[in-house]
Parts: C-alpha cells; structure tokens; sequence
C-alpha cells in the first residue's frame, strides 16, 4: 500500500502538531522482517499528558516523530510466527514495547525491557528516547512481539460496547493504579494524589478500588477539581495560601495522610500565592512532607533526563531541589519509573468488563477525530477537563 494510506499525528516543532500522511506500517524493524508482529487498524488511541511534555518543547523530541502510545486496535495481519493473536482480534497495546525475552521482562518489568532501545533501557511508541518506535496516533500501526505484549478482550461485541473505558487499559489506567499499589494503599488508607488531570483521576479511581477510606486530590484547575469531586474525590484547590500540612488537616484532622502519589511530575508549579511559578520539585517536597512517616510515595509522573525548556540550568539536566533528608529522616520510599501496564491490564480490564469501575467517566472522555487531534492537544495544553481520545476511523460515531 502507498504511504497515502495511513495518517498519522506528527510533531512539528514546540507547540505544533500536524495531521500527515505517513507509512503504511509493515511487519517490519528496520532492515528485517519482523515475523512477531502485527498490524493494527486503530480503533483508539488517546492523548497523554506525557505527549504534552514533548508539544510543549519541554523534551529533546525530534521534529517528524508520530505520537501517541494509548492505542486499542482490530488485528488486520499477522506475522507468520504470531501463534495466539488472530486476525479480528479486538487488542489493547501496553504502551511500552517490550521483547517478553529479556531478563527484565522475564521477571515482569516490561516497562525497563533490555532488547527494544539502543540507548536505555525501555521503549514505548512515538515517545522521545525510548527507541524510535512509530507513534500510534494514526489509522494503522505495527506491533512486535504480538503474541507476548496484546490484551485480547474475550468478546468483541462487548468490547465495542465498553471501548472508552477498555481505551484506558492502554496506559492511564495501568499507571494510575500502579502509582497506588506503589504508594502503599490498601482497604481504609488515607490517600493524597497530587494532580487532576487524567493519570491523576486515574489513580483516584484506583485507589477507590483499592478501598481506600479517603481520597483527596490536589489541583489548581477549578474544572478538574470539580471533575475528581464528581466521583467522591476531596478536591484541594493548591491555590490556597496555606502549606499542605494545614490543608491536610482542614479534610482529615490530621496533618498526613498514609499514601501519596505524585501523578504531576516536572512540570509543577509552587503551590499557594506562587502558584504561577514553576518548581519542578514541589510536588516531591510536599508529598514527603505530608506522608506518614514510613510511608510510600507512587511517582507515576514523568521526570527527565533533559528538559530545555527549564527556568533552571540544573533542572534543564534533571537536576531538582528535592528535600531528600527530609524523606530520609522520616524513613520513606520512594518508586519512580514507567509502569509496566501490562502487570495489571488484565486485572483491569476484568474490573471494567464486570462493571466494577467506570474510567471513562471518571477521566470525562470526550472523542474526536484524527483531524480535530491538533485543536485536542490546545485544548488539553489549555486545562480541559477532559480526556481526549481520537477516533481515526468514525467507529464509535
């Protein structure tokens, strides 16, 4: 097929993303053959608040990559040496590519596989530094390793009928729910998230359905804190000029919670009358302050090697002001990294299937097309409220 068959979302430069024709994906890395692969005609795929780092000039992105790692496809071919995934197959794609072969994937950590990235260790698709994999916000993509990485959903109908939740599978979901297991919570644990955009709202509803007795989130977007409260979340506007402690203690009586989860990262801004200036390391501070001492901190929020968009010369090189003895004096932990979605995308995806959580709802999907994604993207840069989710073929219309 010519390259006019496919389009796809591409980055442009900081600020800009366009609509593009680009290759029809083959089952193919580099040179060779990939005879583990498959190719997906892309039913989802959604915008990241990660994707925003890179639009926003805040990565060492290069100009022409295709975006997008949240896909859920339909199998339209397989490899010859793809065994258990059939044409048809209705599949969710971990958003990190991962070999299944490696030591780390062996053991479960897909999310740092040895064999997929040239440079580190980890890859995902249309991500900067992890491997040059082609993005997935695009009609039709190519996935390797097929048989190891896809979530096949048991029954296509219902699948169909619950794909703005099952699209979460892809990412969100996994790494909000990781972010709480990491953090410690468990039935009646006090848990502060930090953040209301979707991993935040994604991590609030997994520690509801981890049981906690209080979830409390903390933003400065009115919209997204109205969004958390709408499924029984205390939201805790930070632009109160209070320190955390205080506002802690304003839902609880007591100045700490058990569990924290940073789901911000680099981009954070001070909290209070200095809302407006940006502190990258705000919210670890204010999670260790707050946590109970010998307790977890889930940092499913994303921080850099190189940020050049940066106020700071250090932090323009990953270097942050973080309050490390005070984590030390309190004996706390710390779990940072990518998710390895496909850890709990099973798990997940049950819960969702037998209308145990409702994501969908909880992050406020709203579906566009593959050309509306450029305005999804201003939107999302501008604190909507919402979580965007391409449609590329006017399935779900």
């Amino acid at each position: 097929m010519s390259s006019s068959a496919n389009r796809g979302v591409v980055f442009r430069g900081a600020g800009k993303v366009a609509v593009e024709s680009i290759p029809f994906p083959e089952l193919a890395l580099g040179s060779r053959q990939c005879h583990h692969g498959v190719i997906l005609k892309i039913l989802t795929t959604n915008i990241c608040g990660s994707d925003q780092h890179m639009v926003r000039g805040r990565t060492t992105a290069p100009e022409g990559l295709v975006l997008g790692h949240e896909i859920t496809g339909e199998v339209i071919e397989c490899g010859r040496d793809v065994e258990f995934i059939k044409k048809g197959d209705i599949v969710s794609v971990p958003f990190n590519v991962a070999c299944g072969r490696c030591r780390n994937c062996k053991r479960g950590d897909t999310h740092i596989c040895l064999h997929v990235n040239g440079d580190r260790a980890g890859g995902a698709y249309g991500y900067v530094d992890m491997g040059g994999w082609v993005g997935g916000q695009a009609e039709y993509v190519m996935v390797p390793y097929a048989d190891f990485q896809l979530l096949v959903f048991p029954d296509k109908e219902q699948a169909m009928e619950k794909i703005l939740d099952l699209t979460m599978l892809s990412d969100i979901f996994p790494t909000g729910f990781h972010g709480c297991v990491t953090a410690g919570v468990q039935p009646g644990s006090t848990v502060y998230i930090a953040g209301a955009g979707p991993v935040g709202l994604a991590a609030a509803v997994s520690a509801q359905l981890l049981g906690a007795a209080c979830v409390i989130v903390g933003d400065m977007n009115d919209k997204r804190l109205d969004q958390a409260r709408s499924f029984g979340c205390v939201g805790l506007d930070l632009k109160q000029d209070a320190s955390m402690s205080e506002l802690i203690e304003s839902v609880l009586g007591v100045p700490e919670v058990d569990a924290a989860v940073d789901a911000v990262g680099f981009e954070a801004n001070c909290h209070g009358h200095n809302h407006s200036h940006e502190q990258p390391a705000t919210v670890l501070n204010a999670t260790m302050e707050i946590t109970q001492a010998g307790g977890r901190v889930g940092i499913p929020g994303l921080y850099v090697t190189e940020d050049p968009g940066a106020e700071s010369e250090d932090a323009k090189h990953g270097n942050i002001s973080m309050k490390f003895g005070l984590g030390w004096a309190k004996a706390m932990s710390f779990h940072t990294g990518q998710t390895p979605a496909m850890r709990y995308q099973r798990q997940l995806m049950q819960a969702i299937l037998h209308d145990r959580v409702q994501i969908g709802k909880a992050v406020n999907v709203q579906t566009i097309s593959l050309d509306e994604a450029p305005q999804g993207y201003a939107d999302f840069d501008g604190g909507a409220a919402k979580k965007f989710v391409i449609d590329p073929h006017g399935v779900l219309q």
